[in-house]
């Protein structure tokens, strides 16, 4: 008789192809909260320099008698790292997974075999990684920020999407957001079971609005800075 040893809750949830991708699923729904509350925050860009700069400085005070300066923002950022992480590691073992039960690739795909958004989901990612280390690098570090890092919050974005390579790279990265999030989105529907044959023209519906939300409310703001309407 041969007794299979019992895996923990993390080696059998990590273990299955369902369970990778509820990893993805709910990290997934961390980012999509998050990507949301910035965007609302960017829009207050519209409202004035003192709007803006208020509001930065407020996320830096959230929880300051409790976690100290900054310290929510600090948690906050672990959480999106720990999130980035198993997001992107569980999108590779799926992939490396399907890779290898099938090395040989299909001779003729078909048009109707996955989305346009579902093909380009790793390249997509991709680019939204590599825009993420710039944001970092060039709004919250001030790294590479025409004013370096010591100037307010609303001039260190209007010098930044004054240069037009940028502006069209953040644009070009919201654009590979929105595509990730629509696909995204409905894969977590799925995958959390909320679907069903009768609902499902509703929910592609309701993820391409709210990729297609999300992707306009980040892009009117370096495109508004390119064009003049924000100085």
């Amino acid at each position: 008789m041969v007794i299979t040893p019992q895996r923990n809750i993390v080696s059998r949830t990590w273990g299955t192809s369902v369970g990778k991708k509820t990893v993805i699923a709910t990290t997934g729904a961390v980012f999509l909260l998050y990507v949301i509350a910035h965007m609302l925050g960017n829009l207050k860009v519209f409202f004035g320099i003192e709007s803006f700069d208020a509001y930065a400085q407020h996320l830096r005070e959230i929880g300051e008698a409790i976690f100290g300066y900054e310290g929510v923002l600090w948690i906050l950022r672990v959480v999106l790292l720990a999130s980035l992480v198993l997001h992107m590691w569980a999108a590779f073992s799926l992939w490396y997974k399907a890779k290898r039960a099938r090395p040989v690739g299909y001779q003729h795909r078909q048009r109707w075999e996955g989305s346009y958004a579902a093909r380009t989901m790793r390249w997509g990612g991709v680019i939204i990684f590599l825009f993420l280390v710039w944001h970092i690098l060039d709004l919250t570090t001030g790294t590479v920020n025409p004013l370096g890092g010591d100037e307010s919050a609303y001039m260190k974005l209007v010098a930044s999407f004054d240069r037009w390579y940028v502006a069209l790279f953040y644009v070009l990265a919201v654009v590979a957001l929105g595509f990730h999030i629509r696909h995204g989105l409905w894969s977590a529907i799925q995958t959390f079971g909320a679907n069903s044959a009768l609902k499902q023209n509703a929910l592609k519906t309701f993820a391409f609005v709210v990729a297609a939300a999300i992707t306009i409310g980040f892009a009117i703001v370096p495109l508004s800075v390119m064009f003049g309407l924000v100085r």
